[in-house]
C-alpha cells in the first residue's frame, strides 16, 4: 500500500479570541485527502512563523508549543506506518480519532445491514411492497455468503470496503451464485444503498462504487400473440384446476395487472367509470402507483363466473386464485396441453396485455401506460420496441400515402 503523508502546522487567523490570540491547526495530506483540526494551543500572530510552521525564539512558552509540535508530528508518522504495516484502509475521522487520543467506534457491515431491513419491514404497507423487503433479505444473505466465501469471516469493517470488494462480490454473483446480468446488477444495486447510509452518516470517507460501473441490460420480453391467446380461449379442459387457471391468466391478459394485485382484487374495487361503464380501480402493489383499467366483455365473463365461487364468498375476492408458484406450475401444464412453445409465466400475461391486446390494437402508449400503473412512459416503450406487427401496418399506411408521389418520369435514361 503506497501513502503519501504531509504535515502542516498553521495559524489559523479566521478565529481570533478574546486575548488576539489564533488556534493552531494541523494539516494532514494523506494521498491527496485533507484532514484538519485544531491542536488546542493558541499563539500571537506575531510570535508565529509561517515558513517553519512553529512559533519564533526561545522562550519557554515557544519551546513548550514547538517540542508539543514535533511530539504530535512523530505521533502523526506512527499511525500512518500503523495504518500501511497492518494494511488498514486510512480514513480521515480514524486518523484523526487516533492523533487526538480519541476512542473511534468500529463499525461493522452486517448490524448496519440488518438493521436497514429492519426499518424496511416495519415500513411495509406504509412505504414498502412486501417484494421489497424480501429482495433486501435475499440481497443481505447473499452478501453473508459472499464474505464468508471470500474472507473466511462473518463480517467486515466498513472501511475495508473498496472497489476490490465490489467487483470481488459482482463477481461471486455470477460465478457462484449464477445469477444473470441483470440480476447481479439489482444484488450489487441493493448494496450499494447500504453503502449510502454508511457515506450520509459519516462512517466512511471514500466511496468505493465511484470508479464502478454496471448495465442493466434489455431483456426481450415474452408475450402471446392472437393465435396462441385465442388457443387459450377456445381449449375445452377436462381439469377444473386448469381451467380456473387459464381463466384468471387471461383475466390478467386482458387488464395487465399482475399476479399480486389480480390477488388482492375485491367487489370494492370495480366502479363506474368517466365513459358510464364499469372499470377496475386499483394500485400496483409494487410501485403504488393507480391504475384505472376498463372492464372487456372477456374480463367480465371471468368475473361473472366466479362470482359465487365458495372461496371468492370466503376470501371477499374477486376470483379464486392459487398462490403464485403453483399458478405458474400449472401455467407449464396448461402451456403442453395448448400447444405453445413458449415458458409460460403469469407475468407474461402483464407483457401479453402491453402488447398483443392494446398496442398492436392501436390503443395509445399513454393510455397503455396509465392502466398498467407505470410511473414513467420510457417503461412502457419497451413493450413497443417488439412490435412489428405494428411497425409493418404503420409502414403500410406510409407506403400507400407515398406510393403515387415518388415516381420515376417514363422513358427516363438511368444507364
Amino acid at each position: 500500500m503506497k501513502t503519501k503523508t504531509s504535515i502542516l502546522f498553521y495559524a489559523k487567523r479566521a478565529r481570533i479570541n478574546a486575548k488576539g490570540q489564533f488556534p493552531i491547526y494541523t494539516r494532514i495530506t494523506v494521498n491527496g485527502r485533507r484532514i484538519e483540526f485544531s491542536i488546542g494551543r493558541n499563539v500571537s500572530a506575531e510570535k508565529w512563523s509561517s515558513e517553519k510552521g512553529k512559533m519564533k525564539g526561545q522562550s519557554a512558552e515557544a519551546r513548550s508549543i514547538n517540542k508539543h509540535l514535533d511530539i504530535l508530528k512523530t505521533k502523526i508518522i506512527d499511525i500512518q506506518m500503523e495504518f500501511i504495516h497492518t494494511k488498514t484502509p486510512i480514513s480521515a475521522k480514524i486518523f484523526k480519532s487516533k492523533v487526538l487520543g480519541e476512542d473511534a467506534k468500529r463499525r461493522m457491515l452486517i448490524p448496519i445491514f440488518e438493521d436497514h431491513n429492519k426499518r424496511i419491514e416495519e415500513l411495509v404497507g406504509k412505504e414498502y411492497a412486501p417484494g421489497t423487503l424480501q429482495r433486501y433479505k435475499t440481497s443481505l444473505k447473499h452478501t453473508k455468503e459472499f464474505l464468508e466465501w471470500k474472507y473466511k469471516e462473518s463480517d467486515i469493517d466498513i472501511l475495508k470496503i473498496n472497489h476490490a470488494f465490489i467487483t470481488d462480490y459482482e463477481f461471486y454473483l455470477r460465478s457462484i451464485r449464477n445469477c444473470s446480468n441483470n440480476t447481479a446488477v439489482k444484488y450489487i444495486k441493493n448494496f450499494g444503498k447500504i453503502i449510502k447510509i454508511c457515506l450520509a452518516n459519516n462512517w466512511m470517507d471514500r466511496n468505493p462504487f465511484s470508479n464502478y460501473k454496471s448495465k442493466i441490460r434489455t431483456v426481450e420480453r415474452v408475450y402471446l400473440n392472437e393465435p396462441e391467446i385465442q388457443r387459450l380461449l377456445n381449449k375445452d379442459f377436462k381439469s377444473e384446476r386448469l381451467s380456473l387457471v387459464r381463466d384468471i391468466f387471461l383475466f390478467s391478459c386482458y387488464t395487465g395487472l399482475a399476479y399480486v394485485d389480480v390477488k388482492n382484487l375485491t367487489t370494492s374495487h370495480i366502479s363506474i367509470g368517466i365513459d358510464g361503464d364499469k372499470w377496475i380501480f386499483t394500485h400496483r402493489q409494487k410501485t403504488e402507483s393507480a391504475s384505472k383499467i376498463p372492464i372487456l366483455p372477456v374480463t367480465q365473463m371471468m368475473i361473472d363466473k366466479y362470482a359465487d365461487h365458495p372461496k371468492c364468498i370466503a376470501n371477499n375476492s374477486l376470483l379464486p386464485i392459487f398462490s403464485n408458484q403453483k399458478m405458474n406450475a400449472y401455467l407449464k401444464e396448461i402451456a403442453v396441453v395448448c400447444e405453445i412453445k413458449k415458458e409460460l409465466t403469469f407475468h407474461i400475461a402483464r407483457h401479453t396485455f402491453a402488447t398483443t391486446v392494446t398496442l398492436s390494437n392501436g390503443v395509445p402508449i399513454e393510455s397503455v401506460s396509465k392502466m398498467l400503473g407505470h410511473k414513467n412512459l420510457r417503461t412502457t416503450q419497451h413493450y413497443a420496441k417488439v412490435l412489428d406487427k405494428k411497425v409493418s401496418h404503420d409502414m403500410q399506411i406510409l407506403r400507400q400515402k407515398l406510393g403515387n408521389i415518388y415516381t420515376l418520369p417514363k422513358n427516363q435514361d438511368i444507364s
